[in-house]
């Protein structure tokens, strides 16, 4: 396969296509439009000076100020344990620190081989440059100290934090010596250990590097927990193929023993009287539907191979595999499946390329999907899953990627698109509206850096400070606070 960028293929593009028949649920209250009365009206974003150096990097509504840290478009950054900062800055955690600080869990999703950052000691793959960092800072985006909690794993995307006080890391990639290469071409033999798993990485230390490998091998993207039944739900973006919605559930409870046990069943999602439902095409907004849970026999594959010599499974049969054998019992597809977050008995997660006409089979170059994204909402307590909002163009939501709420349940969303990227918000009464603009320039050319992709949102444990990164290989991290609930945030 040729070199090529698949992030280079991502053009927002208004989409139609047919419905499928659908009924009304419990989400209908949560309309999915842009609401014709505001809940929140902070007014037009404008250019506001990053604390930092004075430097205007986002733009943001009146009554919001920020701060960047971590910024790798410049000299090396050394981190208190002496490994190197990466880049690729994406998925976040947030948990409560000391002395008021908020401690951050980040993914930095870095693909193919090469020798583990930090430790190689502590490394999964001593072959293999993603990870996650550890930092403690401020609620103003002063950083007291940080550390790189978990090497050796690749293309460390999304995840999700953990009630019990961990973050969960998804390697979005099936790589591993057992598979030929993927989109970029680049040879697996080096790797030592198969990919495509979840870790879980504490929030005070670091991670064992132990995969939980029977919530599957596949390109994961973001993890959610439901406390109450015990169950972690998993995004899969499978770019060119359909991708599902899973559930992992372990042997034992971690709200009780407090870790993520491996060893447990992991399903996938099917719709109730609809097989192989293509959730990726356009959809009513508002619409719910009744779902089950198909079991995956085989979610761990390995594949055969010589250490030395590339192996004979192409990469796409592997990415394929275990979504195969959910879709042959009639699991449901979908575009792209990216953020998750749980938050008052609610799973919500977004389909990036998901809202246009349905796809008739793998989108190679352009992606699985012809739509600007959904944001799906699945409830635990009925079993119903619901499209809660649809992107009628790219210029309402374009490619919604990362995902978080606040404190009173607003969705944040965070822009994955090949043109302007905004920090978006949608209430529980479905009005949509703009948080933040990306208006960084390279700090040594000034040359625009406005396509790169938000990531990484989250809000610290008291609500008052989001911090969000700009997912790129110079990637940077921003704390932006103010009086988020006074502004109806």
């Amino acid at each position: 396969m040729a070199v090529i960028d698949r992030r280079a293929f991502l053009k927002g593009a208004a989409a139609t296509g047919g419905a499928m028949a659908l009924s009304g649920g419990p989400f209908a209250g949560f309309v999915a439009r842009v609401s014709a009365v505001d809940e929140v009206n902070l007014g037009p974003l404008g250019p506001v000076v990053d604390q930092r150096d004075g430097k205007v990097r986002l733009w943001l509504p009146r009554g919001l100020e920020y701060r960047s840290f971590h910024d790798t478009d410049g000299p090396p950054i050394t981190l208190d344990d002496g490994s190197r900062l990466q880049g690729r800055h994406d998925g976040m955690g947030s948990f409560v620190g000391s002395n008021g600080d908020t401690v951050l869990i980040r993914n930095h999703e870095i693909n193919g081989p090469g020798a583990a950052v930090g430790d190689p000691a502590n490394a999964y793959d001593i072959m293999a440059r993603g990870c996650c960092t550890t930092t403690q800072v401020n609620a103003v985006g002063q950083v007291r100290q940080a550390w790189t909690s978990l090497n050796g794993t690749m293309m460390n995307c999304a995840g999700g934090q953990m009630p019990w006080g961990a973050w969960i890391t998804c390697e979005e990639t099936i790589n591993g010596p057992d598979v030929g290469p993927d989109f970029t071409g680049v040879s697996n033999v080096p790797l030592r250990k198969p990919h495509g798993y979840i870790f879980e990485v504490p929030v005070d230390g670091i991670s064992g590097a132990e995969p939980v490998t029977a919530a599957g091998r596949f390109p994961h993207e973001a993890v959610s927990f439901d406390p109450d039944g015990g169950i972690l739900y998993m995004t899969e973006d499978n770019f060119a193929f359909p991708s599902g919605f899973y559930r992992y559930i372990p042997p034992s409870n971690p709200m009780t023993t407090g870790h993520l046990a491996d060893g447990g069943r992991l399903q996938m999602l099917r719709v109730v009287g609809v097989p192989n439902a293509h959730l990726e095409g356009h959809q009513v907004a508002g619409t719910t539907y009744p779902v089950d849970w198909v079991d995956i026999a085989d979610p761990n594959p390995q594949f055969p191979y010589t250490p030395g010599l590339p192996a004979p499974t192409p990469n796409n049969d592997a990415l394929t595999y275990v979504g195969n054998q959910g879709r042959a019992q009639g699991a449901a597809g979908f575009s792209r499946l990216e953020g998750q977050v749980f938050d008052r008995g609610v799973a919500y997660f977004t389909s990036t390329q998901g809202g246009g006409a349905p796809e008739a089979g793998p989108e190679l170059a352009t992606g699985y999907g012809n739509g600007t994204g959904q944001v799906w909402a699945y409830r635990p307590a009925d079993q119903t899953l619901t499209c809660v909002f649809q992107s009628p163009s790219n210029a309402v939501l374009d490619f919604p990627d990362n995902v978080t709420t606040s404190k009173r349940g607003t969705v944040i969303l965070c822009e994955d698109s090949a043109g302007d990227n905004f920090v978006r918000g949608l209430t529980r009464k479905g009005q949509l509206f703009d948080i933040a603009l990306n208006r960084l320039t390279n700090n040594t050319t000034g040359a625009p850096r406005y396509g790169e992709e938000f990531a990484g949102s989250t809000f610290s444990r008291n609500g008052k400070t989001l911090f969000v990164n700009i997912q790129a290989s110079t990637g940077v991290s921003f704390a932006i606070w103010g009086n988020w609930q006074k502004l109806g945030v």
